[in-house]
């Protein structure tokens, strides 16, 4: 993981609205939430089973995350790398999951593999921050 200072840390908005507008490129708010957090992906680069992601967490300042009204405040954003296997799982979960319906991805083998060329993701994931700041129709409040 590179954590690196971006333009949208501490940036205050509504969450439906920078939702929507993210989604225009590509950027996804992630289903793992809690109430009071969460944070949105994009993908920088995908090969291989590596994928590097974007990613932009926020806190809520005032109501609750399934809301398209409330109000988020940006934090740090970092780039991460997964790693998943592209063959096969045959674990013993796979044949339960395969047989209950429940999930047909796998777990990524690692969930913070290292990153080389740190320089040049750091640089796509602030072009990407840019890109994505300057489209909106209003100004996030600082």
């Amino acid at each position: 993981m590179i954590q690196f200072e971006s333009s949208i840390e501490g940036k205050k908005a509504e969450f439906g609205y920078i939702r929507d507008s993210f989604e225009r490129f590509g950027c996804s708010f992630c289903s793992n939430f809690e109430y009071h957090e969460g944070k949105f992906d994009s993908i920088l680069h995908r090969k291989d089973g590596e994928t590097i992601y974007l990613r932009m967490p926020f806190r809520v300042i005032d109501g609750e995350l399934d809301h398209h009204s409330a109000y988020i405040e940006f934090e740090r954003p970092f780039v991460i790398k997964h790693v998943v296997n592209l063959g096969l799982d045959y674990d013993e979960n796979s044949l339960l999951t395969v047989t209950g319906g429940l999930s047909q991805f796998q777990e990524p083998i690692d969930k913070d593999g290292e990153i080389k060329d740190k320089n040049q993701w750091v640089q796509a994931g602030e072009q990407k921050i840019d890109e994505m700041l300057n489209s909106l129709e209003t100004d996030l409040v600082s």
